[in-house]
């Protein structure tokens, strides 16, 4: 232990817990990934409907489902999971409406959930009976020791057969069908052999006779994460260097957010090879949940990457999911929190609001429309208002805040804008009303506040040593005198000059 480091050992039992390396092969030795760059959006595939429904301790009824469904679409998300047909007769309903109504859009792949077991495969079948749009029959089946042993009671040559059975049923049932394509995922395969996921991935691409003009999906989940994302990436890209018809697989993540990590572990996937992305907006799902596909298409958005995906009435975007899974998203969440684009810090507010009075000036000097022009503005990673937020909650004042969050207040709202010596002064007057009350003060109670300090407040005697004056949005002028006694300086103010001078006797 470094001398500096003063830590001792804990009484948590960590010795009961295996690091992932003990647990599973990572045969990669020499990778990629750490050299390769993001460049373009991955096929997104909300699972809203399907993994996050399940894991809401109300499930959305059939009203909420298709709301949330015909939000995604007009979002533009072009394949979505809607539901695990042979688990509830809610989904198999749903799944029923989107075939019988024209819910979808003609360019809208359907996807439905299923595990490989006969009599739900001819269940989930049943379900896309006469779908008019493209279809994806989903098949799992978990393929991790402990799954194997504890849950299934297989070993490796009896899950292998078990697996191969569904993918029969499933190529049986629906093989005629041009518009039907599969996808297949051995569950929990970052705790998987890798030698073994490669074999049944082979025999599920050979099974189903994967080509370039009808690729197989093949999904790979951290469906509990149990390692940092480096060693998931490695596990994707093992896969992706060995996997047999190459060319014909879309090779597609599904990360969870046990650790904290699921969107490093999807973008570290996509440096991997992935191409493809499961997950839920706001990131909804089973414990902690899964990947927020939100985030990581925003991630892209601040890098100069196109995600696909509109997120410019952000705001609606998250009343509707709200509605949809009765769970609110937090205050901090990336991109949607009501926080995440407001500085209560007095130097992030300052760096900010000089930020802005940059931004405008470049968009003036060349002519570039302030929402077209490079956006550089200290400590907000994109501009708001791609988001279709208001420039209103940025910058807000507490016992953390400073002058340049007061003035920015100030002037934002009634146009009032202070001079530097006079910001400082009314900041002190700010700083002990906040301290005194514990609370966040508005802009409406600053302007209440500079009225009581300076307009309102008794005369004084002493030198006028200069004045500033200025105009609030509603019209009315407003005088600022610095006074000094023998005392020190002062500050005091009126409406027009005329009464500011005559309060200084």
């Amino acid at each position: 232990m470094y001398r500096w480091n003063p830590q001792r050992p804990s009484p948590m039992p960590s010795h009961r817990y295996r690091d992932v390396y003990s647990r599973v092969p990572v045969p990669l030795s020499e990778r990629d990934w750490p050299g390769n760059r993001l460049t373009q959006a991955p096929l997104w595939v909300p699972v809203d409907l399907r993994d996050g429904n399940q894991a809401l301790a109300e499930p959305m009824d059939p009203e909420r489902k298709r709301r949330f469904f015909r939000l995604m679409v007009e979002m533009g998300y072009k394949e979505i999971e809607v539901g695990y047909p042979s688990a509830s007769q809610t989904d198999y309903d749903f799944v029923r409406l989107i075939a019988e109504t024209g819910l979808a859009p003609q360019d809208v792949t359907i996807v439905v959930f299923t595990p490989a077991r006969r009599d739900l495969i001819e269940r989930t079948v049943q379900s896309v009976a006469g779908m008019p749009n493209p279809v994806v029959i989903h098949m799992y089946a978990a393929t991790a020791p402990v799954w194997r042993e504890v849950v299934l009671g297989r070993d490796r040559d009896e899950l292998t057969a078990m697996i191969a059975a569904g993918g029969t049923d499933i190529l049986r049932l629906t093989g005629d069908r041009k518009d039907v394509r599969f996808e297949f995922s051995p569950e929990v395969f970052n705790l998987t052999e890798p030698d073994y996921v490669l074999d049944l991935c082979s025999a599920m691409t050979t099974l189903w006779e994967a080509s370039p003009d009808r690729p197989v999906i093949l999904n790979l989940p951290a469906t509990v994460e149990v390692a940092t994302p480096n060693v998931y990436a490695d596990q994707i890209e093992y896969v992706h260097q060995n996997l047999d018809r190459r060319d014909s697989v879309i090779l597609s993540v599904h990360p969870h957010n046990d650790r904290g990590t699921g969107i490093a572990c999807a973008e570290l996937a996509l440096l991997a090879g992935a191409q493809r992305v499961e997950g839920c907006i706001f990131g909804n799902g089973e414990r902690t949940g899964n990947v927020d596909i939100a985030t990581l298409a925003l991630n892209l958005h601040a890098q100069g990457i196109d995600p696909m995906i509109d997120f410019s009435d952000i705001d609606r975007v998250r009343r509707e999911v709200e509605y949809c899974t009765r769970m609110p998203v937090h205050e901090r969440h990336p991109y949607v929190g009501d926080l995440v684009h407001t500085a209560f810090s007095g130097t992030h507010q300052d760096a900010i609001r000089k930020g802005f009075a940059e931004h405008r000036a470049r968009a003036a000097a060349t002519g570039v429309p302030a929402d077209e022009l490079e956006w550089r503005v200290p400590y907000l990673p994109i501009d708001p208002a791609d988001l279709g937020r208001t420039y209103e909650a940025v910058i807000r004042v507490n016992s953390q805040s400073g002058k340049g969050g007061i003035a920015h207040l100030l002037s934002s709202e009634y146009g009032i804008e202070l001079p530097r010596r006079l910001q400082i002064d009314f900041a002190r007057h700010v700083q002990r009303h906040t301290d005194r009350t514990g609370a966040e003060v508005t802009a409406k109670e600053l302007w209440q506040l500079l009225q009581e300090v300076y307009l309102d407040s008794p005369a004084v005697t002493g030198e006028v040593l200069e004045h500033t004056s200025c105009t609030t949005d509603s019209g009315e002028v407003l005088t600022f005198v610095e006074y000094a006694t023998p005392d020190g300086r002062g500050w005091i103010g009126g409406r027009g000059i005329a009464e500011a001078l005559a309060r200084v006797g």
